[in-house]
């Protein structure tokens, strides 16, 4: 795991500039640090930056990196768990490799396949390659977004690119400008949904896309995409044993490396079940200590008895109130931009104490999008009643309750509908679109709706079940700017690296024939908990979804947080952004408010860190 940063064109001091750029990620990559400059003239200069922690071949595994004469160089961010299987393929064909890194096999698998490279490749990865015969760029980001890739254009036309935001902030042709259409979704969404960033003019490679880049043009292609439509013939049983096979195999993948290894753990049967599938020395848990003895934000108790079982050593930590709430702005600097999901917060803490004892973690996300573990995956049993009328007056009914003032059970009858796309945008929804829309000063109205937002995807599955477009909206628009953004970026935080095998090609080529009745059947996953069964005890395969839960409304009614968000809110930026009387107002109704508090809270604090403290 490492990180990346580079740009095209000639600028006095570019090696300063690229240094700079480079020591500001170097919590991505403490081990070690490497730079390439070349090209005399602005078509064919090329700067390149590397900060790399050392997982495989920890001797010869310094970036950036190059083919045998030097004419192609490679700059990765990620790992690839087939480039053993490509490194045999491309010998065959006369590549020649010096290492054992699998980021040798980019560099001669550009060669080979050019720009089918990435559909070869089964990992998680950013990278660039850079080609001194034709002077053109190729890089790619793996199929889910496990990490990240931003880039942006400056005045005088040069490309910045890298793997965190705040890197390209120390180019001096960098454009520091809030993007005013970002703010309305967000506050919806509660994270940044849009390829465009918080950042004005600087963009997010979407996830399963290569680039090129020659002349100052970008050309992007998608090259993969989850498809429902080809349903298994396996029955439940044998689906769930392929599960189990699979996910085994997936495991085995992700445990390669020449350092220390370990998991996050939880009381939950996803991180469980990789835990039990990876039997490793140590499991790391953290919770919230609660006053009131119901344990209700906190698993750890459950994931010390399944450590113990398995014979496995758990560290554990009970959070504080005072230790969150003094590492938020730090949490915030780390994101790149406002994300407000308050799980981001003990996964820092997480995060910091697997760091403690290993380099990498094992860790179960990803298993809820692709076997359907969410709660609004399923329906309730009214909601089962009800949708036995038949489909076109339910249509009917939601089309016409979208038009008439709020009622009881408007919520309802839409939901009821059976088209997500008439209210489902993932599972966050904050602020409602015109509570945004009200809260927002006129020159920051200007985004798109949620969905709006979400359209374009749903557009592309119009023929699918209403569960399977559920999950396609999650795969395309929570994974990635939720909940893989915030692993990404808490695990980098402090120099650890994550991975997450439920999140492999091969893994999502199989669970994405499975039949909605094998996903919700008296329960949410029910085929993941079916396969998992077979390993865990009844208790933790079948334990229902908690989530990461975080006393957020507790931390609201101490009186000196409550006035230091007042402070905030009353603030000149804030008087920028927002209507000041409406957000003071919500600090009346903390407890009802709380989620809408945290997510405007949360926008103030980033701009803080990267437009009023930021020295670049």
């Amino acid at each position: 795991m490492c990180g990346f940063v580079g740009f095209t064109g000639l600028r006095e001091q570019r090696e300063a500039i690229l240094h700079r750029m480079a020591d500001r990620i170097i919590h991505r990559g403490p081990d070690m640090e490497g730079y390439h400059i070349s090209g005399d003239d602005p078509r064919t200069a090329i700067a390149l930056g590397f900060r790399r922690l050392s997982i495989i071949d920890l001797a010869a595994g310094k970036q950036p990196m190059y083919n045998e004469d030097g004419t192609v160089v490679c700059v990765f961010n990620g790992e690839i768990y087939n480039f053993m299987d490509l490194r045999t393929e491309l010998q065959s064909k006369g590549h020649i490799f010096k290492t054992h890194c699998d980021t040798e096999v980019i560099i001669h698998g550009y060669e080979e396949y050019g720009t089918a490279l990435a559909a070869k490749l089964r990992g998680m990865f950013a990278f660039v390659v850079w080609d001194t015969k034709t002077n053109e760029m190729y890089g790619a980001r793996d199929i889910f977004g496990i990490k990240p890739f931003y880039y942006t254009q400056t005045d005088a036309g040069e490309l910045l690119f890298g793997s965190e935001i705040k890197s390209l902030l120390e180019h001096p042709g960098f454009r520091r400008e809030v993007n005013a259409e970002a703010l309305r979704p967000y506050l919806t969404f509660q994270y940044s949904a849009m390829n465009e960033t918080f950042f004005k003019g600087t963009y997010k490679l979407p996830p399963a896309h290569w680039f090129t880049y020659r002349d100052g043009k970008m050309q992007i292609e998608r090259y993969w995409d989850v498809d429902f439509r080809h349903p298994t013939a396996l029955s439940y049983e044998a689906a769930a044993d392929e599960i189990d096979a699979r996910v085994r195999e997936s495991v085995a993948a992700h445990r390669i490396s020449d350092v220390k290894l370990g998991a996050f753990l939880s009381g939950g049967v996803d991180s469980s079940y990789i835990t039990a599938c990876l039997m490793p020395d140590e499991t790391f848990s953290v919770g919230f200590a609660s006053p009131d003895g119901t344990h209700k934000f906190d698993e750890t108790t459950e994931a010390g008895e399944l450590s113990q079982k398995l014979g496995i050593k758990n560290y554990r930590e009970m959070l504080t109130k005072e230790q969150c709430l003094d590492a938020f702005a730090d949490i915030q600097y780390h994101m790149d931009e406002p994300q407000s999901n308050p799980s981001s917060v003990p996964l820092y803490f997480l995060c910091q104490l697997a760091r403690q004892h290993v380099t990498v973690v094992l860790s179960g996300e990803g298993a809820d999008e692709i076997y359907a573990g969410y709660e609004w995956y399923a329906d309730t049993p009214l909601m089962q009643k009800y949708k036995h009328i038949p489909a076109p007056l339910r249509h009917l009914a939601s089309d016409a309750s979208q038009h008439l003032p709020y009622f009881k059970g408007h919520d309802f009858i839409i939901k009821g509908s059976g088209r997500p796309e008439d209210w489902f945008i993932g599972q966050a929804h904050v602020f409602e679109e015109k509570d945004a829309y009200d809260i927002l000063k006129p020159k920051y109205r200007v985004g798109p709706t949620a969905r709006e937002v979400a359209a374009p995807i749903y557009d592309r599955v119009k023929d699918l079940s209403e569960l399977e477009k559920k999950q396609y909206l999650d795969l395309n628009l929570w994974l990635p700017g939720d909940i893989l953004l915030k692993a990404d970026k808490m695990s980098m935080a402090h120099s650890l690296e994550l991975r997450v095998p439920y999140l492999d090609r091969e893994v999502l080529r199989e669970a994405q024939t499975y039949p909605d009745s094998y996903k919700l059947r008296g329960d949410t996953k029910a085929v993941l908990r079916t396969a998992a069964n077979k390993t865990l005890p009844d208790a933790w395969a079948n334990r229902t979804k908690k989530g990461f839960p975080v006393p957020i409304a507790k931390w609201l009614e101490d009186p000196a947080f409550s006035a230091k968000v007042r402070k905030s809110f009353t603030s000149d930026v804030a008087a920028e952004y927002f209507d000041q009387d409406k957000l003071v107002a919500m600090l009346a109704d903390p407890k009802h408010e709380r989620r809408k508090i945290w997510t405007a809270y949360t926008f103030l604090t980033w701009h803080e860190q990267f437009f009023e403290k930021f020295d670049a």
